[in-house]
């Protein structure tokens, strides 16, 4: 039998029917949300990352506002840039669109920005806000893939969830959200031997590693729920880091892609704005 389809936009326009409702209230409170974008230089995939912010933001009547600097800016030029986002009283969150150009150091310019303006969660006080249960702010990307799960009712206490891929955007506080809802986790990453004895006993498996159909059915528990975070350009078409059909015809719930996950990320970027807003209050 093949896999139920977990619908990224179904999940996505429910979730962002609630924020609308909050941002609304926030807007009549006298205080009007804003994300403010700084994006550096002319990358092609972060213009269309950009451009899919400020569309979801002017839906849910979110003020966004996009700083765009050159490739060849200084790294004085882009930290002044957040040191004055960060002063201005009517900017309620800040996102620095990565990858930099490599000249800029990326590690720096996050932890310059107000962990409570920090929408993208990557600060190191709110991920370890993460890493302690203490609320806060949480990439968005894993944060999505908690709603997906919720939405489709997948048992996440007590069952074994295995992350496939360490990176510190979506592998490791992906890790923690599970190990928070009380799953029992397993990370596996580049290094992992025989990672398919490791997929086949998950019953919910995340995949977030970059290469184009990494899991294969042979690798995947019958009737698990499989979570495919990777967008690869194969011959002019976006995949997953899912091998779909041979996937789709293992697992329970598989996220497609495109049509998945990637639905969320904005989706919990505009809730973390709007948290942000309601925290500070102005």
């Amino acid at each position: 039998m093949a896999a139920t389809l977990m619908d990224g936009k179904a999940v996505s326009s429910a979730v962002r029917e609630k924020l609308a409702l909050r941002a609304q209230t926030l807007r009549d409170a006298g205080i009007e949300p804003h994300l403010a974008v700084v994006l550096v230089g002319d990358d092609p995939a972060s213009q269309i990352y950009v451009r899919n912010k400020e569309r979801g933001c002017a839906k849910l009547g979110i003020r966004s506002t996009v700083i765009r600097l050159g490739a060849d800016c200084t790294q004085q030029e882009l930290e002044d840039t957040v040191r004055k986002l960060n002063e201005d009283l009517s900017v309620h969150g800040i996102l620095v669109q990565l990858p930099l150009p490599r000249h800029l150091k990326e590690e720096t310019v996050i932890a310059l920005i107000d962990p409570r303006k920090d929408v993208d969660g990557f600060h190191a006080i709110n991920t370890g806000n993460l890493m302690n249960g203490v609320k806060g702010f949480v990439p968005c990307t894993p944060s999505g893939v908690m709603e997906m799960l919720r939405y489709y009712d997948i048992p996440i206490s007590g069952r074994n969830a295995v992350v496939v891929g360490r990176s510190n955007i979506v592998g490791k506080p992906m890790a923690l959200l599970l190990l928070s809802e009380n799953a029992t986790v397993t990370i596996c990453h580049s290094r992992t031997k025989d990672i398919a004895s490791f997929t086949r006993a998950a019953d919910i498996l995340v995949v977030a590693v970059g290469k184009a159909g990494f899991i294969t059915g042979d690798m995947v528990k019958p009737g698990a729920t499989v979570v495919d975070v990777g967008i690869n350009r194969v011959d002019g078409k976006v995949v997953g880091d899912v091998d779909f059909e041979s996937v789709s015809e293992a697992a329970g719930y598989l996220t497609p892609v495109p049509g998945g996950v990637g639905q969320m990320t904005i989706t919990m970027l505009l809730k973390n704005t709007l948290d942000a807003a309601q925290a500070l209050g102005r």
